[in-house]
């Protein structure tokens, strides 16, 4: 709740600079009627998903992609969309994915992962797309098996 509260007093801050300026208590500061000012804004979504991964094991990840021909972006352990855009290329071709490719971690991407970690570590998650605890702790099983790969 407190991440959403600084979500948006930081736009109601924003959208206050650029209806002209922050106004105190009272009319003083208040933008005459005549004046119409507005202002769009739009929220992006989280940009970095490492669905329980530390740092280390996401980099791992990126390696592991980046080794088989999957380009992951900068190997910095922050799975971007650029990482999520590998990982679903890696995924469709592995017949796992058939969405978008489109970098954002969704139920279908969640669900290739499921796919994925079930044949490679036969981890027997129900392929529901939700990153779960046990879907994360596989996840996070299946970094740290390809550890070194950078």
């Amino acid at each position: 709740m407190r991440a959403l509260t600084k979500v948006l007093v930081g736009v109601t801050t924003a959208a206050g600079i650029a209806g002209g300026g922050l106004v105190t208590a009272g009319t003083a500061g208040a933008v005459p009627a005549t004046v119409q000012r507005s202002a769009s804004f739009e929220v992006a979504p989280l940009a970095v998903v490492n669905l329980g991964l530390s740092t280390a094991q996401a980099k791992d990840w990126q390696c592991s992609l980046r080794a088989l021909g999957y380009l992951p972006g900068k190997i910095d352990g922050r799975l971007g969309t650029d990482s999520w855009k590998a990982a679903q290329r890696f995924f469709r071709d592995h017949k796992w994915y058939s969405d978008d490719i489109d970098g954002i971690v969704g139920t279908n991407t969640v669900m290739a992962l499921q796919r994925m970690l079930n044949v490679n570590l036969d981890a027997n998650l129900k392929v529901d797309g939700i990153a779960g605890p046990r879907t994360k702790a596989a996840f996070s099983d299946f970094a740290d098996l390809h550890r070194s790969l950078c």
